[in-house]
């Protein structure tokens, strides 16, 4: 028989989300009438808007016809797609043939990996998203968990909390390694400043990295002084990848559909272009964004989805700042609970001084009947800490302040 990729036999044991799932789902079965109510992982709940869905038919209806059909379109994406995104959201910072457009950011993510092998050093921040730790794992880059610890060996983790303004110590990124960046981050809800983003480039141009920023919530960020890409400081186009996406602006989680960038400028040690390497890689294992999906994504950039994109924004801010009201009421007061993000992102995340995550999880979801995300499932630095998603619906979102507003522990 075919022996096991063992590199797999180096993950932890189960996948946050799905263990989040499976608790919830014994929850349910032990108390069916509990009514429960889930602020935990990041899935988008309202409806797409009226201009995306008319786009999205009506790419339906040109699929049913001789003249309007179309099977495998070009790898990269559609050209009037990759043109949109670079001038909308980059304002032609990137040029269109930097644009690769995809099933979604996630799957980049994990295809990047591929690019760069298992032989390259990864950092990232603490906490993070699984993927950038899980993904590391299976290709290599990573092995087993450092005893004692929930750490892996090989990657070095940038501990982002409440000391450092949640942006870590950039002297701690290795030589020639690929630095994982979210902004606004997920879990922890910061956005990361002009001046932090300039010490981040110029740090990874010294010691010879690669910045993988993760602008995945970007059209979450109203303060105008914020930068929402890597690509608006100077030098980032020798020294980053950025990877964006339509999922949460636009409600695409299952749409599928996003992008990465890649610089011209950006090279291998070799000289060789990672573009060059890229293009190979993204063509051989990938057909193409579906069609259908790409016709929904140009809408969202043009002039009625732009409008009808921010209020879907507005509406899970608004809902982020409910959340984020209840959490500072009298009772946590008493408890001394720390409420972070939800201003500029759609994350509120939340300190429990002395308290261990799961079992946070544990007692808001038998107190509260409310599904939670443990910190702890986003690195070391998450422990003592729960991150409160503001996708749901209204009436929910009140209804799971007004639980959270009496919860004591």
């Amino acid at each position: 028989m075919i022996e096991r990729n063992s590199f797999f036999s180096n993950l932890t044991s189960g996948y946050l989300f799905p263990e989040i799932n499976k608790r919830r789902r014994a929850f349910a079965s032990e108390n069916p009438d509990a009514g429960l109510i889930s602020l935990g992982i990041g899935n988008t709940t309202e409806p797409l808007t009226p201009h995306i869905v008319d786009a999205l038919a009506a790419q339906v209806a040109r699929l049913g016809t001789k003249d309007g059909y179309s099977g495998y379109g070009d790898e990269a994406g559609l050209s009037t797609l990759r043109d949109k995104i670079a001038e909308v959201l980059y304002e032609n910072r990137i040029s269109p043939d930097e644009v690769f457009v995809s099933d979604g950011a996630k799957c980049d993510i994990g295809r990047i990996q591929y690019l760069f092998g298992s032989r390259v050093s990864v950092a990232v921040q603490d906490p993070a998203y699984p993927v950038y730790v899980d993904g590391s794992v299976m290709i290599g880059a990573a092995s087993a968990m450092i005893s004692g610890t929930t750490n892996y060996a090989g990657i070095t983790y940038m501990p982002c909390t409440r000391e450092n303004s949640f942006f870590p110590d950039t002297a701690l990124i290795p030589e020639n390694s690929l630095v994982y960046f979210c902004s606004p981050n997920n879990p922890t809800g910061a956005v990361a400043t002009r001046e932090q983003l300039t010490v981040l480039v110029k740090t990874a141009r010294e010691k010879g990295s690669i910045i993988i920023f993760d602008s995945a919530y970007a059209a979450f960020i109203r303060d105008p002084s914020l930068p929402r890409s890597i690509f608006e400081i100077d030098g980032a186009r020798e020294c980053a990848i950025e990877v964006g996406s339509f999922s949460k602006p636009v409600g695409f989680t299952g749409v599928r559909l996003g992008w990465t960038i890649v610089p011209k400028e950006l090279a291998f040690a070799d000289g060789t272009p990672v573009i060059q390497d890229w293009n190979r890689l993204f063509s051989t294992i990938f057909n193409g964004a579906s069609n259908i999906a790409q016709a929904g994504g140009l809408a969202s950039l043009e002039p009625a989805g732009l409008v009808e994109t921010r209020e879907t924004i507005d509406y899970y801010l608004e809902n982020a700042r409910i959340i984020r009201d209840a959490l500072q009421g009298p009772n946590f007061g008493r408890m001394g609970v720390e409420v972070y993000g939800g201003d500029n992102a759609p994350y509120v995340w939340v300190r429990f001084p002395g308290k261990k995550s799961w079992d946070i999880f544990d007692a808001i979801l038998e107190k509260c009947h409310v599904v939670c995300t443990p910190g702890a499932g986003f690195g070391p630095a998450g422990e003592s800490y729960i991150r409160f998603s503001s996708f749901g619906h209204r009436d929910d979102i009140l209804e799971a302040a007004q639980r959270l507003s009496r919860l004591e522990l």
